[in-house]
């Protein structure tokens, strides 16, 4: 069980990490939504301890496996997973505002 401020500070951080990194990111590449369609390979990646080549060899076993832990997550995880999910999606609107109003990133 996590505790409030817990989930508070891990809300914070997940949002704040994710718009730095997809701030960077589409700042960077100058794709504006580039970390908001990587994130769910991300999130796959917390969730699931399998690697990404075993996937490729035994999906059907490897996805089902996958969805039972998707499905398992506590109310707290996906909170914070979908906080993170939000912090890339303002990193994209942030460089789409900043780009309308004429600022040039690299």
């Amino acid at each position: 069980m996590i505790s409030i401020p817990q989930l508070i500070i891990s809300i914070l951080l997940f949002l704040v990490l994710f718009f730095g990194i997809g701030f960077l990111i589409n700042m960077l590449l100058r794709a504006t939504w580039v970390m908001a369609i990587i994130y769910p390979i991300v999130v796959i990646r917390i969730v699931d301890d399998v690697r990404f080549f075993e996937y490729i060899t035994a999906p059907i076993m490897n996805f089902s496996i996958l969805g039972e832990k998707l499905l398992a997550l506590q109310m707290a995880d996906i909170i914070i997973l979908s906080s993170g999910l939000v912090g890339a999606i303002l990193a994209g609107v942030a460089n789409k505002l900043l780009r309308s109003r004429g600022y040039q990133m690299f």
